[in-house]
This record gives C-alpha cells, structure tokens and sequence, in this order.
C-alpha cells in the first residue's frame, strides 16, 4: 500500500533551511519525501492528526526552536507509546558535544550537523534516505 505522507518529517522554524533540504532532496528526485513543521508543537499536532500506518518512518529536530525546543519535543516524542519508535536525527548547527550527548542519551538515533556546502548536504540527503524503509 502506497503511503499518504511523507516518510520524512522535518521540524524546524527556519524556512530558508526548508527550501536548502528540499532543493537537496529535489536533486536525487525525493522531494516526496519531505513533510515539514514549524516547531515541535507543531509537530506533535501534526502527528498526532496522522493514522498509525501514515506516521513518519524519521523525524529530523532543529535544536534552536520556538515554543517547544528540539530536546523538548524529541522527550515528548520518547515519552510516548506512539511515538517512541520513530527514529529522531536532530539536525543542528551546534558542533557541542555536550548537546550531542545529552540528545543521544534522550533517545536520539544521531546527532547531524547541518551541512555547510553542497556536497556535504548531498552526504546528509543521502544518510537520510538510508533511514527509510518502507516508500
């Protein structure tokens, strides 16, 4: 059966950074892979809107965010029966590794660094890509 949603959801408040994965995705010919939401409020309302067999196969979390921050939602994300097994990437600008860390030991799968040049934005494309299984 064909997905309705997108296996990617993206939660981050910086839409210029929107456009740069999309146009990353775009080039391999995934833009349908992408889903996005502006906050982690945002994000859990979008989820929980969703049926069980249309949720996400990744969540990826920009840290720095209004209203509910990147370790917020990624605990709300871990405290939940229903969400619990989403593999969450968060996606920052942050090289601290205390930040790293503290969001592995919260239930992050990993910690990626948002890319500074295209080719390494392509690497994280296709990182993400990896992670999808079932589209």
């Amino acid at each position: 059966m064909m997905r309705k949603t997108a296996p990617i959801l993206i939660v981050d408040d910086d839409v210029e950074d929107h456009v740069i994965l999309e146009d990353y995705f775009s080039d391999l010919g995934l833009k349908h892979y992408l889903q996005f939401a502006s906050d982690g409020k945002t994000a859990l309302e979008l989820l929980e809107g969703l049926a069980d067999n249309e949720l996400p196969e990744i969540i990826v979390l920009d840290l720095n965010m209004p209203i509910l921050n990147g370790t917020q939602t990624l605990l709300e994300l871990k405290r939940s029966l229903r969400y619990k097994e989403i593999p969450v990437i968060i996606y920052s600008t942050s090289e601290n590794d205390n930040e790293k860390s503290k969001c592995l030991s919260f239930g992050a799968l990993d910690y990626v660094v948002k890319p500074s040049d295209y080719e390494s934005g392509m690497k994280t494309v296709q990182y993400l890509r990896s992670l999808v299984k079932n589209f």
